[in-house]
């Protein structure tokens, strides 16, 4: 897959575009759920159909972020390196990351059909059912195809539910608060996930028979609630189960204000600092919660490993 940066005003085509038609989905798809790949594959789908290209195109960074409509959209559910493989996966050939910016922010829902799709000669688009466009969100996914005339066909998806709740950003954002992972798996297709590096802590997982590898995310990623979860690290090109605590580590730092991210991994003795980590969460265990002593700690962390093993059928 190719990816191409795109600023407002585009001056010209770029060349990798030159004399190809385009069937492109449009969003940002913070997530890329299963209602975003709906709206990809179709786009895919139609590329295979009519000869020209799939692409996605996508703006960084969140419109929301730069016209101050909440301080949310700080945090991403996938950064654009992560978008950027789940759309591989799905087969997109294009991917075109437009700048957001108060320039672009402020044009027409006209311009953005003559100054941008049409330059890119997009002769097919795909949006999801409450797609808005242009200044303040004027334009709508009909007022696209009115625009788009006969040269721009524009598919509607509708959305997708689950349970009778409606797949979004929002909702797996709202799951991810609660603990609920069952519903944010569902939402999302797959695990949720985490990228980081492994750093040096305070080592007293360690001295309780639990080392842990301490995480420090790599991106502005939204954050489960605080608790113990049982998880899957991607770490030295294996995969290894775990437990994981969210928290604030309040049995020992009564002080802490900033929540950390510990991983507990089975069976596993390496020295991974500063090496790479994905994290997958599988299921929310408990919240996290002060203990009297040292002992009771080390007796509820036995616990919720028993409680994962068997989650992951581990014997």
């Amino acid at each position: 897959m190719e990816i191409i940066s795109l600023t407002y005003p585009l001056n010209e085509c770029p060349d990798l575009l030159r004399n190809k038609k385009l069937s492109v989905a449009i969003g940002h798809f913070d997530g890329v759920h299963r209602g975003h790949q709906n709206v990809i594959r179709q786009a895919v789908q139609t590329a295979k159909q009519s000869g020209s290209l799939s692409a996605v195109m996508t703006f960084l960074p969140h419109p929301k972020e730069v016209l101050g409509q909440g301080d949310q959209y700080f945090s991403c559910l996938t950064p654009p390196e992560e978008k950027q493989a789940l759309f591989a996966e799905l087969g997109v050939d294009i991917m075109l990351v437009v700048k957001f910016d108060l320039n672009f922010a402020s044009i027409s829902p006209q311009q953005f059909v003559d100054e941008v799709l049409r330059p890119l000669q997009a002769e097919h688009v795909i949006v999801g059912f409450d797609f808005t466009f242009g200044s303040k969100g004027r334009g709508n996914a009909e007022m696209m195809r009115d625009l788009g005339g006969p040269d721009i066909k524009v598919d509607i998806v509708e959305p997708l539910y689950e349970n009778g709740e409606k797949v979004s950003s929002t909702s797996i954002r709202a799951a991810l608060e609660k603990g609920d992972i069952t519903l944010a798996t569902t939402l999302l297709g797959r695990p949720y996930e985490l990228d980081g590096i492994v750093v040096h802590g305070d080592a007293r997982g360690r001295t309780i028979g639990f080392p842990t590898a301490n995480v420090e995310l790599s991106k502005p990623y939204v954050t489960p609630c605080l608790g113990v979860f049982a998880i899957k690290a991607h770490v030295g090109g294996k995969t290894y189960c775990g437990v994981l605590n969210h928290g604030m580590k309040p049995t020992f730092n009564k002080e802490e204000i900033r929540p950390v991210l510990e991983a507990h991994l089975f069976d596993f003795h390496q020295d991974i600092y500063d090496e790479p980590i994905t994290i997958e969460f599988h299921s929310f265990i408990r919240s996290e919660k002060r203990f009297g002593s040292i002992d009771e700690l080390i007796q509820q962390i036995a616990a919720d490993a028993r409680q994962a093993k068997q989650f992951f059928g581990i014997v």
